[in-house]
């Protein structure tokens, strides 16, 4: 939605009423999620908000709870351009009703290593797959009125030394994939843009060039007419970022900025042009979604979408990717089934989004074991129902979780929570409330509180030695029944803002505690500036008997007709602020899936993590499935796959190992700060094809119920370069299985004789397609005119080498049973590429 002309006079008009005391003061936050309002030229504030998985809104508040869906990489491994732009929507309808105008997000950096700690915000290794999921996300939801925000500009690719690494990257390679998804971005009108925390071949990004050429210039540049925000905290120095092509900084009202630009200014250190194009864009992005100007009538609160579950539960199905199905094991024939066995820790703590700064609180999660349960009760009807047994297969997690209602009181009224505390610094109440968690990211904002107090009523499961948890920085202690545990002083050693605000470590104690029997637990917090404001109140139960519950696990699988187990990453293994050490399935549960297979060759495996894990045990089970992070309806969409009554329709945006040590590329650790990219463009599937290596599953691969036989492909034989319609793929596919199914098509394309450095092959299109048995079907993929260019660095520019070109389709990366050729002519020099809006068309 481009600005036109009599809106372009209008902004130059309001900014005409401002003086440069009102503009600098609105460039910095107001608050940690809002930004200042003008009176003086209708200006209201405008609300951000995280995130991709679902809207959480101003507030850390598990009362408030939001619609979760499946995570990014569940979106993109839909590859449903469609779908997620439905999801979108959805999310611009849960943004308005929690008076929300700009969502943070989509995250459009790349998977580049899996051990990225934050891969399940991603979408994928692929830029022109993640190129075209985020431009479906972003247009569903800034059609329903909310600005999206394209983040994190660029290359903000690992968590470690997330604030301060320096990423040296090639021009091309920064061309080619890191920048590709945001100019698709760009190129479909996204109105916001986040810069990153991280540096760039020296320069932080809140002050590189970048922002300007190639993001907003227009001569040679992308020309993007929207708001720059900063990551939150990200802008950490006065002129060179003042300087730059950020607009806003983010949050406030604290900052360089609100400290020193308005100063700056007056000295001539920084122009005010600079300061008026920050202004415009910011009152443009608020004309976009409504908050300039008139207000709207009011109308009546919203509620939470009535097809939101519906549209949630059908996203799980299509995100889920069938990695195996040795013998047909699946779907699941309920009216066969007597017992079924439904084993692992994730089964009933199923994780349905990823940790950090994204996260959002449910009304309800159907889980794992839900879902099997009500699929059989739904299938058996006046009949005989199978019977399900649960059992976890591994001893409880010793990592203390926060209190939840199941078994805390509040110890004021009873009711099922926590009771929370302002205290004043003679220890009297300033302020009390009931809360659902012991989890308090943000409590009251209260004149003169000087401690915050979480007291609960626990109620032990079982007798022995609990680990009680107090998490927060500073002065902290920690009692139950008014013996003190735990006291001491611990300063913060972090200035992550997810680890400081949002995850701040556990200081632990034990406690012997009796089943049954009640105990008033305490943890006290001083609020010492600069210290944040989370507090968690946390415990875990004894340690089990590791042998006992693997015992367990084998009995029940082995006296059943299938068994489930559901495996996956822990909160400690994948989250926002740090990167994974390892890509293995933490405690025993690789073990635990070894064993059920060996008692039951009926063993189907449910994988529950947001990016790629080792998967040593991968050829023995006979049914394997990547559930990733389902969101809330995870049950119901899994049992409709286990079950046949959804098609799995997911495929792999991401190539996944055998194990750790076989990735190509793997480093995201900085070595004296620097994080070279020094693989160039070869990543995920063009990485492994360059190896020569052979991972567990490719890039694009997935089953569905049926099978699928590739006839044919045609194209022109010849193309001129620099097209900007692209080349038309057309491939002939039959279905030969027994049931009506959905096949992603994939077109790749190689290039053998030539001067550039280039991928053996790499993803140049894909479409889907839906047939009968015995049907045909031909899908039409659009070839990205931008994967038969280049990033010329000696010119700037995009070119097209003349040669020809090999195009290889099938359903994967490394199952392509189609090949042809195009040639793209030698006619005097070389010609420019396209642009990327092109290249998605």
């Amino acid at each position: 939605m481009a600005e036109d002309e009599t809106e372009r006079d209008e902004t130059e008009r309001l900014l005409e009423k401002l003086d440069i005391g009102q503009k600098v003061r609105l460039l910095t936050g107001a608050s940690n999620w809002r930004t200042y309002g003008e009176p003086a030229v209708g200006l209201r504030p405008l609300t951000m908000s995280d995130g991709p998985a679902g809207v959480r809104g101003e507030a850390w508040d598990e009362r408030r709870t939001s619609l979760v869906l499946p995570s990014p990489t569940a979106l993109a491994a839909s590859w449903d351009g469609e779908l997620v732009r439905e999801l979108g929507g959805l999310l611009a309808a849960e943004a308005r009703r929690k008076g929300v105008q700009v969502l943070l997000a989509p995250t459009l950096n790349l998977h580049r290593s899996p051990l990225g700690g934050r891969h399940f915000e991603c979408f994928s290794e692929d830029p022109l797959l993640t190129a075209r999921t985020g431009v479906a996300f972003v247009t569903g939801v800034q059609d329903g009125g909310v600005a999206a925000t394209a983040k994190h500009f660029v290359a903000n690719d690992a968590e470690t030394d997330r604030l301060r690494v320096d990423v040296t990257v090639a021009e091309r390679t920064l061309r080619e994939l890191y920048l590709a998804p945001f100019e698709a971005a760009v190129d479909a009108g996204v109105w916001a843009v986040m810069s990153a925390y991280n540096k760039v071949n020296g320069v932080t990004m809140s002050a590189s060039e970048l922002l300007e050429r190639p993001l907003k210039e227009c001569a040679g540049g992308w020309g993007f007419d929207g708001l720059v925000v900063s990551d939150w905290g990200a802008v950490r120095s006065l002129l060179d970022t003042a300087r730059s092509g950020q607009d806003l900084a983010m949050p406030g009202p604290e900052g360089p900025w609100a400290a020193g630009l308005l100063g700056a200014v007056a000295s001539g250190l920084v122009d005010e042009a600079r300061i008026d194009d920050k202004v415009r864009r910011l009152l443009r992005l608020a004309r976009r979604v409504g908050a300039l100007g008139e207000p709207a009538p009011a109308g009546r609160p919203l509620a939470p979408s009535a097809d939101g579950p519906a549209l949630l539960r059908r996203a799980v199905a299509a995100g889920t990717v069938l990695l195996r199905n040795d013998g047909g094991v699946l779907p699941l024939d309920a009216a066969r089934l007597r017992r079924v066995a439904v084993v692992g820790p994730h089964a009933t703590a199923v994780r349905i989004q990823g940790g950090g700064s994204a996260e959002v609180f449910p009304s309800s999660v159907v889980t794992p074991l839900e879902g099997v349960e009500a699929a059989l009760r739904e299938a058996a009807g006046a009949g005989t129902r199978a019977e399900v047994t649960y059992t976890p297969g591994l001893p409880p997690y010793t990592r203390p979780r926060p209190l939840d209602p199941a078994r805390t009181r509040d110890p004021r009224d009873g009711r099922p929570g926590v009771l929370v505390r302002l205290l004043d610094a003679e220890g009297a109440e300033l302020h009390s409330e009931h809360r659902l968690s012991g989890r308090i990211v943000e409590p009251a904002r209260v004149a003169g509180a000087v401690t915050v107090e979480i007291r609960a009523l626990v109620r032990p499961a079982e007798s022995g030695s609990w680990t009680l948890g107090v998490g927060g920085w500073g002065l902290m202690s920690l009692a139950v029944d008014g013996r003190t545990l735990l006291s001491g002083e611990f300063p913060l050693d972090s200035d992550d803002p997810t680890r400081v605000h949002v995850a701040p470590p556990y200081r632990c104690a034990e406690a012997e505690l009796t089943e049954g029997v009640e105990v008033e637990v305490v943890a006290r917090r001083r609020l010492d500036p600069g210290t944040g404001i989370a507090t968690l109140l946390a415990a875990a139960p004894p340690p089990g008997d590791a042998r006992a519950a693997l015992d367990a696990a084998v009995t029940a699988a082995r006296a059943a007709d299938v068994a489930v187990v559901v495996v996956g990453t822990t909160e400690e293994s994948e989250s926002e602020g740090r990167d994974r050490e390892s890509l293995a399935l933490p405690d025993g549960q690789d073990a635990l899936v070894r064993a059920v297979a060996r008692a039951n060759p009926r063993t189907v495996v449910l994988v529950n993590s947001g990016g790629p894990v080792a998967l040593p045990w991968h050829r023995d089970v006979p049914a394997l499935l990547l559930a990733w992070f389902p969101g809330q309806e995870a049950g119901h969409g899994l049992a409709d796959v286990l079950f046949g009554h959804a098609e799995p329709g997911g495929r792999l945006p991401t190539t996944w190992a055998v194990a750790q040590e076989d990735v190509p590329v793997l480093d995201t650790r900085p070595r004296e700060g620097r994080l070279p990219y020094e693989e160039g463009v070869h990543i995920g599937h063009r990485a492994w094809l360059r190896a020569g290596a052979e991972p567990a599953y490719w890039f694009g691969h997935g089953l569905g119920y049926t099978t699928w036989e590739y006839v044919g492909m045609e194209a022109p034989a010849t193309v001129r370069g620099g097209c900007d319609a692209g080349v038309d793929v057309r491939v002939r596919l039959r279905n030969t299985g027994p049931r009506r199914g959905r096949e992603v098509v994939q077109v790749y394309l190689a290039r053998t004789d030539t001067a550039v450095d280039r991928p053996v092959r790499a993803l140049a299109g894909y479409a889907a397609v839906e047939a009968g048995p015995g049907e045909e079907a031909v899908a039409t993929v659009r070839l990205a005119a931008r994967a038969l260019a280049h990033w010329s660095t000696e010119r700037g520019r995009w070119e097209t080498e003349p040669g020809t070109f090999t195009l290889l389709a099938g359903p994967s990366a490394g199952e392509l049973p189609l090949r042809t050729t195009v040639t793209v002519p030698a006619r005097g020099p070389l010609s420019a590429g396209p642009s990327m809006e092109s290249a998605l068309r």
